[in-house]
C-alpha cells in the first residue's frame, strides 16, 4: 500500500526530517513495505512547487535523505509507492504538480477511458501512466471550474469520480504553500492527522516522541517552536492524539492554522471495488502493510 504524508507549518517554513527519517514509523523506514519510488515536494519562497523524485524506495535513495535533512518549506507532500498503475518511472512517481498545487494519492480508480473522456482537453495536464495523475488533472479542472475555490474543485471531482468509476481507494493529499487538503475515501484505507501547537500541548517542549516499544526516541527542534499539522496513511509514533478520518472526510488546514472538516462524500462509491476485483498486482499492492 502505497504511503501518504503531508505537513503544514504556514506561514512558518520549516523542516520535515523528523516525520522524513527519524520517527519511529519514519517514511523512509515505511519504504521497507513499499520499495517502488520515493517522492518529496515542496515550495520555494516565492511559492514556486518543487518535487525531488525517483523510482527507488526512500532507504535507498541517497538523495531522499539529502532532500529530507536540508529543505525548508511552509508545506510538504511526500509519497513512497507500491506501484499498481503506471510503469516504474519518475513520471510515474508521486507527488505531481499542477497549476502551482502539489498532489499525491493512494488508492486504486479504474475506468481510465471514461475519465480521460471526462477530461477531454485537460487531459493535457497529465504526464504519466497513473490512476492518480488523472484523479488530479479532474480535481485541477473542477478547481478552475469553481473560479480558483480548492475546496469546491476537490468537492465536484471526488463527487464525480464516487457516482461514475470503480474505485478502491481514493485517499489524497493536496498542497499549496499555504493550505493542506486531505480525503479519506472510502473507509478502505486509514489516513489519520496529527495537530500540535507550538510546543506542544504543555507549550515548552520540542517535537519528542517514542517509538510505540518504548525503546526509540526523538526529537526535533526544528518543529517545537512551530504549530503544525500532520498527515499521514498511519500513526508514525505512538502520540495518543492521532485521528483517524472519518470516511468521506475532506480535512483542510489553512495559513493561521485553523482546520475544517466536512462530509465531502457521505455515501459509499456507486462502484465499489474489491481486492478480488483487481488485477493480481493490484491487489498484492493494496493489501500490503
Amino acid at each position: 500500500m502505497c504511503r501518504l504524508f503531508g505537513l503544514t507549518s504556514a506561514p512558518e517554513r520549516t523542516r520535515a526530517t523528523f516525520w522524513l527519517l527519524d520517527a519511529p514509523d519514519s517514511l523512509s523506514a515505511q519504504s521497507h513495505r513499499d520499495p517502488d519510488g520515493t517522492g518529496l515536494g515542496h515550495f520555494d519562497p516565492d511559492g514556486t512547487p518543487r518535487i525531488g523524485k525517483a523510482p527507488l524506495a526512500a532507504y535507498a535513495d541517497r538523495a531522499f535523505a539529502v532532500q529530507a535533512r536540508r529543505t525548508e518549506s511552509t508545506t510538504f507532500v511526500a509519497h513512497i509507492r507500491y506501484a499498481t498503475t503506471g510503469r516504474l518511472d519518475a513520471r510515474n512517481t508521486h507527488p505531481f504538480a499542477q497549476d502551482g498545487r502539489l498532489f499525491a494519492h493512494n488508492g486504486v480508480v479504474e475506468g481510465l477511458d471514461a475519465l480521460d473522456a471526462r477530461l477531454g482537453p485537460d487531459r493535457s495536464l497529465v504526464d504519466g501512466d497513473t490512476d492518480s495523475e488523472r484523479v488530479f488533472a479532474l480535481i485541477t479542472r473542477e478547481i478552475r471550474a469553481h473560479g480558483g475555490d480548492v475546496g469546491a474543485g476537490i468537492a465536484a471531482a471526488v463527487t464525480w469520480i464516487a457516482d461514475h468509476l470503480p474505485l478502491y481507494a481514493l485517499n489524497f493529499v493536496l498542497a499549496t504553500p499555504t493550505d493542506l487538503w486531505a480525503l479519506r475515501y472510502p473507509d478502505t484505507h486509514d489516513l489519520y492527522v496529527l495537530r500540535r501547537p507550538a510546543g506542544g500541548h504543555h507549550g515548552d517542549r520540542h517535537l519528542d516522541h517514542s517509538g510505540s516499544d518504548g525503546r526509540m526516541r526523538v526529537h526535533s527542534g526544528d518543529l517545537g517552536a512551530v504549530p503544525s499539522t500532520v498527515v499521514a496513511s498511519e500513526r508514525m509514533d505512538d502520540n495518543p492524539r492521532w485521528r483517524l478520518l472519518d470516511p468521506g472526510e475532506l480535512l483542510h488546514v489553512g495559513p493561521d492554522h485553523a482546520a475544517t472538516s466536512h462530509a465531502v462524500l457521505p455515501r459509499p462509491p456507486a462502484h465499489p471495488l474489491t481486492l478480488a476485483d483487481l488485477h493480481p498486482d493490484a491487489a498484492a499492492a493494496q493489501k500490503s502493510a
